[in-house]
């Protein structure tokens, strides 16, 4: 029993890495749009043993970054700009439906204090001064926490995992534009926009105002449009973007 136990850990630890690996190369281009992936080719390049590695091309494909093609194996998605608009609108919808259910079914005290936290750290990084790499890094991680305690914050495990799901796309995300924020001229103006919307959430949250709150983190999703308008007009700046390299009509390679 232990030893069967012992080998279905070790095999979902070798999907995980796998997983880990392919997202990885998919993102950086390595493997670029287009490409076919079959399972005898990246077990000899990664050297994991093929049964984790179609399990996690099983998972790829339930993010969306691969699909299956007539001729057996996978192959990497490009996207449209449509595709990305659609994928923004996805993560507002569902985080909208988060805080509108966080304000209308009450949340913890410790959950609340835990999202006012993030937003009260990400205003300590924005203080007047130059915006550096480790200030930066700071708010991108804080950034990521406030989105985590928000789906949490729904108390249904099923509008969480959709807002887990929606978040893989690499242009849906939450952080998934941020990079290209970093070089603008406005960057600090414009984090502390998002920012300035965090705290209304919250507000709206706690005041257990549900329209109010699902419609500010709608809008607040939306500014993920104007970065990709900005990627659009400055293709110089693809490399910033993770997976900017599927975008149709984008380098095949992140350079």
């Amino acid at each position: 029993m232990q030893a069967t136990m012992r080998k279905e850990d070790e095999g979902g630890s070798q999907t995980v890495r796998a997983l880990l690996q392919l997202r990885e190369m998919i993102l950086a281009g390595v493997l670029p749009a287009g490409k076919r992936i079959a399972e005898p080719a990246v077990a000899d390049v990664t050297g994991i043993s093929r049964t984790p590695i179609r399990a996690a091309l099983i998972r790829l494909q339930e993010e969306g970054l691969i699909e299956p093609i007539p001729s057996g194996g996978y192959r990497v998605r490009a996207f449209s700009v449509a595709d990305i608009r659609d994928a923004i609108e996805v993560r507002g919808v569902l985080e909208g439906l988060a805080a509108r259910r966080a304000a209308e079914r009450g949340i913890t005290r410790a959950l609340l204090e835990r999202m006012r936290t993030c937003v009260s750290q990400i205003d300590d990084l924005l203080a007047p001064g130059p915006l550096d790499g480790a200030r930066f890094a700071g708010y991108v991680d804080a950034n990521a926490r406030f989105h985590d305690a928000l789906a949490m914050a729904a108390g249904s495990d099923l509008i969480q995992r959709q807002v887990e799901r929606a978040n893989t796309l690499p242009f849906a995300s939450a952080n998934g534009f941020v990079q290209v924020q970093s070089v603008q001229p406005d960057a600090a103006r414009t984090l502390m926009i998002a920012n300035a919307q965090h705290a209304a959430v919250v507000e709206a949250i706690s005041q257990r105002e549900g329209a109010r709150a699902e419609a500010l983190m709608r809008e607040h999703a939306r500014m993920a449009h104007h970065n990709l308008e900005r990627v659009l007009e400055h293709p110089n700046v693809i490399d910033l973007v993770p997976g900017g390299c599927l975008i149709e009509g984008a380098p095949a390679e992140a350079s």
